[in-house]
């Protein structure tokens, strides 16, 4: 599986973005995806998740009730609306595919990575 993340840029606090991820692959509506993301010196944290069917979705506490993942299976695609960004939203965002079925908020579940995209969030 391949993944290609898009969809970042730079925009002002309370503003919104929607991260895109297309999948390569003829398994993609089997497998879980997620989103994580990483700060400048920080480590790499969990943000979303959601299961192979769309049915079992996770967030970390800081984005709940801003952020929304979904997929469309039919399109190979994940995605992260983002809304009321705040500065500390500002990172590298992953999307990640795991080989199984159930969402996880562990990076070690997850096998595929893209290559990141940036959000900035100005104050």
């Amino acid at each position: 599986v391949q993944l290609q993340a898009s969809g970042g840029g730079l925009v002002q606090a309370g503003g919104s973005l929607r991260l895109s991820c297309a999948a390569s692959g003829r398994t993609f509506s089997t497998n879980a995806m997620g989103w994580f993301r990483q700060a400048p010196g920080k480590e790499r944290e969990f943000v979303a998740t959601i299961s192979a069917t769309g049915t079992v979705i996770f967030y970390t506490n800081s984005v709940k009730g801003r952020f929304t993942i979904s997929r469309d299976n039919a399109k190979n695609t994940v995605f992260l609306q983002m809304n009321i960004l705040k500065p500390e939203d500002t990172a590298v965002y992953y999307c990640a595919a795991s080989r199984g079925a159930i969402a996880t908020m562990k990076d070690s579940g997850y096998d595929y990575w893209g290559q990141g995209t940036l959000v900035t969030v100005s104050s």
